[in-house]
C-alpha cells in the first residue's frame, strides 16, 4: 500500500517545513523587532563577534544585496555596528551593538526551545541524520549553481 507522503516532492516539503518554521519564528520573535531572517545575521555575530560583509553573507547564505539590506535595518535598531576594517579599507567588520547583544541573548533560548519543538519526537540520532542530509543536499545544489553548463 502507498503512503500518503510516497508522492510528494522532497522540495515541496522542504519548502513548508522552512515555510512554517519561519512564521513559528516570526511570531515568536515579534516582541523583540527582530525577523528570522535578521536572526540569522545576529546569530552568526554573536557566535563570530565581528565579521565583514561578504563573510556574513556567505555564512547565512544570502545574496550580498540582501545582506546589506538586513544590516543597514539592523544599524537602524541600533543592534549591530560596523567599522571599516584595518586590513580591508573596501572592507567593513560588522559586530552587535550592547543591545543587540542583549537582544541575541533574549531570543537564544526562544529560537533554540523553537527547534526543539519542531524535532520533537524525533531520535536526536535522526536529527542528527537529517542535518548531514541537508548539508549533502546543500553540497549538491552549490556544485550545481557553480557548474558551467
Amino acid at each position: 500500500m502507498d503512503s500518503p507522503n510516497q508522492h510528494v516532492s522532497i522540495g515541496f516539503l522542504m519548502n513548508q517545513t522552512s515555510r512554517k518554521i519561519i512564521h513559528l519564528l516570526m511570531h515568536r520573535f515579534r516582541e523583540y523587532d527582530v525577523t528570522p531572517e535578521q536572526w540569522s545575521v545576529l546569530y552568526q555575530l554573536h557566535k563570530e563577534g565581528g565579521i565583514n560583509q561578504k563573510e556574513l553573507a556567505r555564512r547565512t547564505a544570502k545574496d550580498q544585496p540582501t545582506t546589506a539590506r538586513i544590516l543597514d535595518l539592523l544599524i537602524k535598531k541600533a543592534l549591530i555596528q560596523k567599522q571599516m576594517s584595518e586590513n580591508d579599507r573596501r572592507a567593513f567588520i560588522v559586530s552587535l551593538s550592547d543591545k543587540g547583544r542583549e537582544i541575541t541573548e533574549q531570543i537564544a533560548p526562544i529560537e533554540e526551545s523553537t527547534m526543539s519543538e519542531v524535532v520533537a519526537g524525533l531520535e536526536p540520532k535522526h536529527v542528527e541524520q537529517i542535518k548531514q542530509w541537508l548539508h549533502q543536499m546543500n553540497e549538491n545544489i552549490d556544485a550545481a549553481m557553480n557548474r558551467k553548463e
